[in-house]
């Protein structure tokens, strides 16, 4: 069974971390500002918890406070939004937003739909037309009698 899981990258926790930092010198400062140390905290369980995971049968979209399970035949089409980030639309009209799934992945998202998202990157090529062509020199040379000459050095060839 093939499975696909979109995340968004463990290198973002990087900017937890930076966060944190950050924050320290305010966090000090007065009593209770300690609960800025919150902020990174839920950067970094937003990035944990967020993803996407399809298979073959279904979609699980999961978001901060919830997962949202699709059926294949639930989902009507794929819906590109801004900044081509992808949304799957139900039958009724309603739509599920898919957590890291970007433009980009809409080719791996069609192998692994098995076909039931069209993959937008595929062109289907028409058969190109036969044609002879001649190449020779500007001379008037074949290629086989052509000799190439650098500049301020003679170059013989034998005839």
């Amino acid at each position: 069974m093939k499975k696909l899981v979109f995340r968004i990258p463990a290198t973002a926790l990087l900017a937890a971390g930076l966060i944190a930092i950050c924050v320290t010198p305010v966090a000090w400062i007065a009593p209770g500002l300690q609960v800025l140390y919150v902020l990174p905290l839920a950067y970094a369980y937003w990035v944990l918890r967020n993803r996407t995971t399809v298979t073959e049968e279904r979609i699980v979209a999961r978001g901060v406070f919830r997962t949202t399970t699709l059926e294949w035949s639930e989902v009507r089409s794929i819906r590109l939004v801004q900044k081509g980030w992808l949304r799957a639309v139900r039958e009724d009209a309603s739509e599920v937003v898919l957590p890291a799934v970007r433009f980009m992945h809409l080719p791996a998202l069609s192998v692994v739909s098995g076909g039931r998202v069209p993959d937008p990157t595929v062109v289907e090529e028409e058969p190109e037309e036969v044609t002879d062509e001649v190449t020779g020199d500007v001379n008037g040379e074949s290629s086989a009698d052509a000799v190439e000459e650098a500049p301020g050095k003679s170059v013989q060839s034998e005839k």
